[in-house]
């Protein structure tokens, strides 16, 4: 992700837009607004910002001239932080993505909590901690690798994330947090 595409994404609403087609598919500016309970014309206005930096596009041959479909484009957008953080123009816009970012991981967790799952799913799932691992810069670019093959591994198994036709499948959120911590005394 560049500098422009940074600054297209980072706001809350379009954050909020974007996983919104991302998760649960295509949608109308009416649609999403419901959903979010936000206005249809200012939806309809951050639809456009975000297909302008090629985050979504619109979905031809759905809808009519007054009702436009909209799909998230499924493409990777890798951010690199440290090429944003000592740029003043984008240290903002930077610093409201990684902020929404924490937001919205939050929330799908406490709304994961809140909810009644059957007790196969409830039992499937996972809120897990090590606090124990000392690393190197090194050692964790590597745990971190491993980790992301296994979820690569997993998403190719299933096709990309569609269920074989008769699996009983969910989709299903993976959200792992893996960062250094200061010691006690070097704070």
């Amino acid at each position: 992700m560049d500098a422009r595409s940074l600054r297209g994404l980072a706001h809350p609403l379009r954050m909020r837009i974007l996983e919104l087609l991302t998760l649960d598919g295509p949608d109308t500016a009416t649609g999403l607004g419901r959903r979010l309970g936000e206005n249809t014309g200012t939806v309809s206005w951050h639809l456009r910002h975000l297909a302008d930096h090629g985050f979504i596009e619109e979905e031809t041959g759905r809808g009519t001239k007054r009702e436009r479909w909209w799909k998230a484009v499924r493409v990777s957008h890798h951010l690199n932080t440290t090429e944003f953080r000592d740029d003043p123009e984008t240290r903002g816009a930077l610093s409201v993505y990684l902020d929404e970012i924490v937001r919205r991981g939050f929330h799908q967790v406490a709304t994961y909590l809140a909810e009644d799952w059957d007790p196969v799913w409830r039992d499937a799932g996972t809120l897990s901690r090590w606090s124990d691992l000392r690393l190197t810069p090194g050692q964790l670019e590597s745990l971190n690798a491993e980790l992301m093959s296994v979820i690569d591994r997993h998403r190719a198994a299933t096709g990309g994330g569609d269920a074989a036709d008769g699996e009983d499948a969910l989709p299903v959120m993976v959200q792992l947090q893996s960062f250094p911590r200061k010691e006690r005394d070097a704070r």
